[in-house]
């Protein structure tokens, strides 16, 4: 009888350890996210989201403020579509900006807002106008390569 209750007691302790390991593996990754606040919901179009994925964070001075909901294509305007949910508890301006940024120089990508000087706040709903694409590595470097080229076939001697 001893040796039977202790191996419920092993076992439940296992089983707690395994959920708690699932729980930091999913926050972690950004699959899970438990959010006790009440939100707003922004949409923003980019040209180019590069990596941007759902759940990504919103951040202002470094602090997250909302979450990427939705990803989708809008092909009227041939550009993409994203909502954001923003915790309430935090206010921007009608005229602010927002950016597609990446966290180190490979790392993941979020979305950067930038409060501008309007009197009147966003609210649920709105549209958010200034915004700036990801910048893609891989055209930063090609267009760097090009205008090198360009350069030395235009004739111009070095000094």
């Amino acid at each position: 009888m001893q040796r039977s209750k202790s191996d419920v007691w092993v076992g439940l302790l296992v089983v707690l350890g395994a959920v708690a390991f699932l729980f930091l593996a999913l926050q972690s990754a950004n699959l899970l996210s438990l959010n006790w606040h009440t939100s707003y919901t922004l949409t923003a179009r980019f040209d180019n989201i590069g990596g941007l994925k759902r759940q990504a964070a919103v951040k202002s001075a470094g602090v997250v403020v909302g979450r990427v909901r939705e990803i989708n294509f809008d092909d009227s305007h041939y550009q993409a579509s994203v909502v954001l949910a923003m915790d309430s508890r935090f206010q921007f301006p009608k005229d602010s900006s927002l950016k597609i940024l990446t966290s180190g120089l490979l790392g993941e990508q979020y979305i950067g807002i930038e409060a501008g000087a309007d009197a009147k706040n966003l609210e649920s709903g709105d549209a958010v106008a200034s915004t700036q694409s990801a910048i893609v590595l891989e055209s930063l470097i090609s267009q760097f390569l090009y205008n090198k080229a360009s350069e030395n076939s235009s004739g111009g001697a070095p000094r």
